[in-house]
């Protein structure tokens, strides 16, 4: 059975992209660790968002034939609006995530797992790009219903942790996740597959 995950940095997480057996040093790898009966495949890059993963469905996800598939993609779509002045609204997120979604049920992928993106602020300023990632969450739960996926919260369940440990323990720049992070994520994840 393969499992393939795919989104932004959070799952590319350092892969050699011209290995498919690589998974780089993030929840992939320890999603494959704790399924070692299974084929894992990453497919993850760094700086993507919904519009790339449209680009690339074909040859990165729908060509590898998953069984499961996980799906993690949104964080840049927010983020380019603050640091490049480069913005996604939610209705042009929900039309490519859609896309995706409708993409993946039509190539016979029954179980989908959708993670939603999730923003750890550790600079006063970040608490500002809760207004433009609020909808997106929103948009990802509301997809999960509409297409009968699985549905992994992140975001509040990070900020639960991070309550206690300081948001740094989990995300050293409040996106990219520590050690401590992959861990709690990988955890998360392998629970709802057992389930």
């Amino acid at each position: 059975m393969t499992i393939l995950l795919t989104g932004d940095s959070i799952t590319d997480c350092g892969r050699d992209r011209d290995d498919i057996a690589s998974l780089g040093s993030g929840y992939a790898a320890l999603v494959a660790a704790g399924l070692p009966e299974e084929r894992v495949i990453n497919t993850g890059i760094g700086g993507n968002r919904v519009k790339d993963l449209q680009a690339r469905w074909q040859a990165d996800v729908l060509a590898h034939d998953p069984v499961v598939l996980s799906i993690m993609i949104g964080i840049n779509d927010t983020w380019r609006r603050y640091d490049s002045d480069d913005p996604t609204s939610a209705e042009v997120y929900e039309s490519g995530y859609r896309d995706i979604l409708t993409r993946s049920r039509e190539a016979g992928i029954e179980r989908i797992v959708l993670v939603e993106p999730f923003l750890l602020p550790v600079r006063e300023d970040q608490w500002a790009w809760r207004e433009d990632l609020d909808p997106k969450i929103q948009v990802v739960r509301r997809l999960a219903a509409e297409f009968g996926t699985d549905y992994l919260a992140t975001d509040g369940p990070l900020a639960e942790v991070a309550a206690r440990t300081g948001a740094e323990a989990l995300a050293h720049d409040g996106v990219h996740l520590t050690e401590a992070g992959h861990r709690l994520l990988a955890d998360r994840w392998l629970e709802l597959h057992r389930a």
